[in-house]
């Protein structure tokens, strides 16, 4: 017997910059994640280190045709329905509905091609999850407004985060606000379109804009509910705990604020209020952020799900520097000696995403939605021109086992989309080489390839999971 409840939602996810493509087409406006190129300038761009507002003819920009899902999404969503998904995560492009992201009234070409999508899943009896902004701010927000530093972004967010609620009332019941919302804290540009002008402290600006985030995630989830009832709508967190790198007190306490700064997000959109904490770290950073009256009370509007991605656990001691931790992601993070690593340099720990459940919902008392997972790893075609994909297959068997054993634990988990169910183009690197999905697509990083669809072995194992409810993952 499988320990996942009736109607628990398998299924996928995928993100409109990292899949659509067609960047400038049917009035689409330029967002950041345009303007993040592949090589060796991506790292500085989506750390806010080095302006890029406008695109050079030197380098190559993996998000402007991606996998060209805006074409071929009825082709996509029909082989989510083959596996059997009843769940599809995906994002809107919020500068496909304004393309600047100022304007009082919407693109009407960006509402007809997500309603199409939509409607296209409705037609198999998937459930669409949509994420309000998945790392694509407008670039003239960036540069007009100084994007999440100004309060103006929240009057902006609302009024487009309203047009999705009325839009797609009667499509769309999951909605998600911010896609991994910490990831500002660690990557300002590509996270929240932040860039730091010289003399001023990057830690006010970054928290300054988070506030703005969290009132505008606030706003939104009350909007939400004031359209249709019955819409359900969750944050999304960079899920994985930090483990101390030993049980020496000063690494245990190094563990616990670096979770802190990990949850700081969630804290407010869960629980309704700033942490005691945040009293002493702004003290000792040097941050006064301006709070408006009023902005408490917005804050109580809480979630009602919270939604997180689990790739890897982490560790912390208190010992850690830029020398000593992993360059392997953005939340940096010592080497665990205990367990494996991907190709990529991520920890594979599928213990660890049973202790992330625990603690959250322990924390939160909130149903879960783990809404991201899975492994980057390069596929080859063998002598018979398939995928034989095993080590993806066991990353996710022994995930998903996981997953069940917190279900069984008693948290109410609402569903589990893997990510990148159809390759698509690394958010961290801009590869296409570093792939997640059951369905390969025929694209390098340089960007060639003729972006045809093909199974690979997990497209059937993972149908066989859902038939199944979770109880066969042989």
């Amino acid at each position: 017997m499988s320990v996942f409840p009736e109607g628990f939602l398998w299924g996928g996810a995928l993100a409109a910059n990292q899949s659509e493509g067609a960047y400038r087409e049917g009035g689409k406006g330029l967002t950041t994640v345009d303007t993040i190129p592949h090589g060796a300038n991506r790292l500085p761009v989506k750390l806010g280190l080095e302006k890029r507002f406008t695109l050079r003819d030197d380098e190559f920009y993996p998000s402007h045709e991606a996998i060209d899902f805006y074409h071929r999404y009825r082709e996509d969503i029909a082989l989510m329905a083959e596996m059997g998904f009843t769940v599809f995560r995906t994002s809107i492009a919020w500068a496909r509905l304004y393309p600047n992201g100022d304007e009082l009234t919407p693109n009407p070409d960006g509402i007809a091609f997500y309603k199409a999508v939509f409607e296209e899943c409705r037609k198999y009896n998937i459930e669409p999850l949509v994420t309000l902004c998945h790392f694509d701010v407008p670039m003239h927000l960036v540069r007009e407004y100084g994007s999440w530093r100004n309060r103006k972004m929240v009057e902006f967010f609302t009024r487009y985060a309203r047009t999705c609620f009325e839009a797609f009332d009667g499509l769309v019941k999951y909605w998600l606000t911010f896609n991994e919302i910490n990831i500002m804290l660690h990557s300002p540009y590509s996270g929240a379109g932040l860039v730091f002008e010289e003399g001023e402290n990057p830690e006010w600006v970054k928290y300054q804009a988070a506030h703005h985030e969290l009132i505008a995630s606030a706003l939104a989830t009350q909007i939400a509910h004031e359209v249709n009832p019955n819409n359900q709508v969750g944050c999304m967190l960079a899920g994985g705990n930090f483990y101390p790198y030993s049980c020496k007190p000063e690494d245990v306490w190094a563990a616990l604020e670096k979770d802190r700064e990990n949850l700081f997000f969630i804290d407010v959109q869960a629980r309704g209020a700033y942490p005691a904490w945040t009293g002493r770290m702004f003290r000792e950073k040097g941050i006064a952020i301006e709070i408006l009256p009023g902005d408490e009370e917005i804050l109580k509007h809480t979630v009602d799900f919270v939604s997180f991605s689990y790739y890897a656990s982490r560790c912390a001691s208190a010992e850690m520097n830029a020398g000593n931790t992993s360059a392997a992601n953005v939340v940096k993070s010592l080497k665990n000696p205990w367990i494996e690593a991907s190709e990529w340099g991520w920890g594979i720990d599928p213990l660890g995403l049973r202790i992330t459940m625990n603690m959250m919902y322990d924390r939160y008392q909130k149903p879960l939605f783990l809404v991201e997972n899975g492994l980057g790893a390069r596929d080859e075609f063998d002598a018979n021109g398939e995928i034989n994909d095993d080590y993806r297959i066991s990353y996710l068997r022994e995930h998903i086992r996981a997953m069940g054993e917190a279900v069984a634990d008693g948290i109410p988990l609402l569903g589990y989309t893997s990510w990148g169910c159809i390759d698509l183009v690394a958010a961290s690197t801009g590869e296409m080489s570093k792939r997640y999905g059951f369905v390969y697509v025929d694209r390098d990083d340089q960007g060639n390839g003729t972006l045809d669809r093909v199974r690979k072995k997990s497209f059937w194992w993972y149908k066989k999971v859902i038939a199944s409810n979770g109880a066969d993952l042989e």
